[in-house]
């Protein structure tokens, strides 16, 4: 017989915590020092644990990545972009994929109507360009991510940014598009993001210790030194840069989790000075969308779920908004599009996005809302921020947990929609073509403990047993008012056909049935979102869905202190679990200033620092202080040593922990990429074989047993 695998021991050096009174002794305090020696060793020790532990999994694995290598078509062409640089003439931007590539390809080539843009499985369109290879800029990169791509608007130079970490700290290059040389400058640790000013000049943003995006830069080309525009001292708020669709204006914004202010600047001007459109007022928040003539403003200024406002051009004042609709509580009001004759606007109603219209006149007074209507009971609509003022057709994109990914083009004479793209799922040589018609998707609703109705987006074959014999997968998130939308995925489809349930619970604090539902979860509501999983499961279990032999959950970052808080409070309830880059250490990752990110997530969570009911409140549901006696589920965390958002330190002290003295005699397991971020791996083939470990896990794990 061969012996099991045995899993690392962790050191124990306990330290203690004191704050308000109240004391903490970690055992795996030392971890916090990611770099050591001794902790790079513990977690090589636990990937090689991982891999001997998942070694039965192989098969299952290479299973499932050859399920996505079937069904994705990985030769193929985005859908184009049509944009128009004045003196330069009108162009379709597109990428372009390639079969055995794990990066796209950056394109255009000239438009000669709105109507003749490039089809995938076409020829090269005549005159086409290469903007950037990514490709190339990849190669014997162990990680790389693509962070600003855009085009100066003359559309003669591409300013882009690329991180070869994963610790989000992007390098800037330009480059000459008419030489396809790169530009002497280059502005290094800089944050994501970025926005032109004008054509020569375009502003980035840098980061505080903390990893707070907290100076915006203007750098001039060929300039030897780039201009400070704004630094932002409360360390409450970060900033973000973006532009307007004729880019003549810059916009500015200064967000916390509960406020904000917005500047604009007319990069047409002699000099860039930056006007707040409203100053700023606590618990107020406004997003600014600048049409030719005026100011389009949604706000929460006595409308919990946000209202929609219009103000003049040069207005500073929020006296001067005046009221287009006043908001409707339970209706979420996202953003507005302002186009010359339309106002698009996004809006999350019966916890669906959908997208509604409102036509203006010949003075630009916006009309009434006339939503866009679909069939499927379950769906996602956005619209595309389309680069024109003067046009007679907007772009939507549209799926559902059985339809694939659409763009559609929307007429706005008529109402008339194309399909402009579908996304392809190949045939399988398994499981046969892609019918959405041999699924089912449906909603249901569980109940609280304190009588809350909680709704759940459900999707499973139309053969799939529902007597709780069926294995079944519960995802879950609920923070920052982030709603799980219904979507589909080529992943998923290895669940399903393999007589999978998968469901998502979109539990309170979340933003899927508005502010409230959102409030509902957040600071001392925040055990709602604990309790509402659980009442999700249970409820999957009482209706047939899952048993709790055959039921998992999976949740990333903030979704993986859910998924741990609810391990705890009903470890009887899940076979299995995988927990991606978890926020399981909360009250010692908030307690500290100093750590990325903590002073913003004060709002969010609370400050334990200097409230002693915050302290209390976290350390009541922190995964990491509550592990017990208990039969856990199998549990897998996957982590990335450069993720700068969640620690790496957070996953190993909880697995440390949970062998240490849960007693639990289900398998734990702790996954490092070694050179990734808070989204793992770069590369999707790279991407792929994670998707497959991990639902090989799942799947492994709520297996019925297998007879001798």
């Amino acid at each position: 017989m061969v012996a099991a695998p045995v899993p690392p021991l962790a050191p124990r050096h306990p330290e203690t915590r004191s704050h308000h009174g109240r004391t903490f002794i970690d055992p795996y305090a030392w971890m916090r020092d990611k770099d050591a020696p001794q902790m790079l060793a513990l977690l090589e020790a636990e990937n090689a644990y991982a891999e001997a532990v998942t070694a039965d999994q192989a098969e299952l694995r290479q299973a499932i990545y050859d399920d996505l290598d079937a069904r994705t078509r990985q030769t193929d062409l985005s859908v184009p972009e049509f944009v128009r640089h004045p003196g330069l003439g009108e162009f379709w931007y597109y990428a372009r994929t390639t079969e055995g590539d794990d990066y796209a390809r950056y394109y255009r080539c000239p438009a000669t109507s709105r109507d003749d843009h490039p089809a995938p499985d076409g020829p090269a369109p005549a005159g086409e360009q290469l903007l950037l290879d990514v490709q190339a800029l990849a190669r014997d990169q162990e990680f790389f991510a693509l962070g600003t791509f855009t085009i100066s608007p003359d559309g003669t130079v591409l300013a882009y940014s690329t991180d070869t970490r994963g610790d989000e700290r992007y390098r800037l290059q330009f480059l000459d598009l008419a030489t396809g040389q790169l530009l002497a400058d280059e502005v290094a640790e800089i944050s994501a993001g970025g926005s032109w000013a004008g054509n020569r000049g375009f502003c980035y943003l840098t980061v505080d210790d903390a990893w707070r995006p907290h100076r915006l830069w203007r750098h001039r080309l060929g300039a030897a030194e780039d201009e400070l525009l704004l630094e932002e001292h409360d360390e409450r708020f970060w900033l973000g840069v973006d532009s307007s669709r004729d880019s003549r204006w810059l916009t500015i914004v200064a967000e916390s989790k509960n406020t904000s202010e917005v500047w604009l600047a007319d990069t047409e001007a002699d000099e860039l000075r930056l006007r707040s459109v409203a100053g700023r007022r606590d618990g107020v928040e406004y997003d600014v969308e600048v049409a030719r003539d005026r100011l389009f403003i949604v706000h929460n200024d006595g409308a919990i779920d946000f209202a929609l406002a219009q103000a003049p051009l040069t207005t500073d004042d929020h006296r001067q908004w005046q009221p287009i609709w006043p908001g409707e509580p339970g209706v979420r009001l996202l953003g507005v599009t302002a186009y010359d004759r339309v106002l698009v606007i996004s809006e999350r109603r019966d916890g669906l996005n959908q997208v509604v219209l409102r036509y203006r006149d010949e003075a630009g007074e916006p009309g009434p809302a006339q939503p866009i209507a679909f069939s499927e009971p379950i769906f996602t609509a956005e619209a595309d921020d389309g680069d024109e003022y003067d046009t007679d057709r907007i772009r939507l994109h549209y799926q559902s947990m059985v339809t694939p990914g659409q763009v559609v083009e929307y007429r706005l004479d008529d109402g008339s929609r194309t399909v402009l793209r579908s996304r392809p799922v190949l045939d399988h040589p398994r499981f046969g073509p892609y019918r959405s018609t041999d699924y089912v998707q449906r909603r249901e609703w569980a109940t609280a403990p304190d009588g809350t109705a909680v709704p759940i987006s459900l999707v499973y074959r139309a053969d799939t047993p529902l007597d709780g014999s069926a294995g079944c997968v519960l995802y879950g998130y609920g923070a920052y008012e982030i709603s799980l939308s219904p979507s589909f995925s080529i992943a998923r489809l290895s669940l399903l056909d393999r007589g999978y349930v998968y469901a998502i619970a979109h539990v309170r604090g979340g933003g899927e049935l508005g502010r409230g539902w959102y409030e509902g979860g957040r600071l001392q509501h925040k055990p709602h979102t604990f309790t509402d999983f659980v009442a999700c499961a249970r409820h999957l279990i009482s209706t047939g869905y899952a048993s709790p032999q055959r039921l998992a959950a999976e949740g990333g970052s903030a979704g993986g202190l859910l998924i741990g808080a609810a391990i705890n409070l009903a470890p009887d309830v899940f076979a299995a679990i995988h927990a991606a880059v978890p926020f399981v250490d909360p009250l010692t990752t908030v307690l500290d200033p100093s750590l990325p990110l903590t002073v913003t997530e004060w709002e969010e969570w609370g400050d334990p620092l200097h409230d002693p009911d915050a302290y209390d409140l976290i350390a009541s549901y922190s995964p990491y202080e509550n592990v017990h006696q208990a039969q856990y589920p199998a549990i897998l965390a996957t982590t990335s040593v450069h993720d700068t958002r969640v620690e790496v330190t957070e996953p190993a002290k909880w697995v440390a922990r949970l062998r240490a003295e849960s007693g639990s005699r289900r398998p734990i397991v702790l996954k490092t990429e070694l050179a990734g971020g808070h989204g793992g791996a770069s590369g999707r083939y790279r991407a792929w074989r994670d998707a497959a470990y991990e639902l090989a896990w799942l799947i492994a794990h709520t297996s019925p047993p297998q007879a001798d």
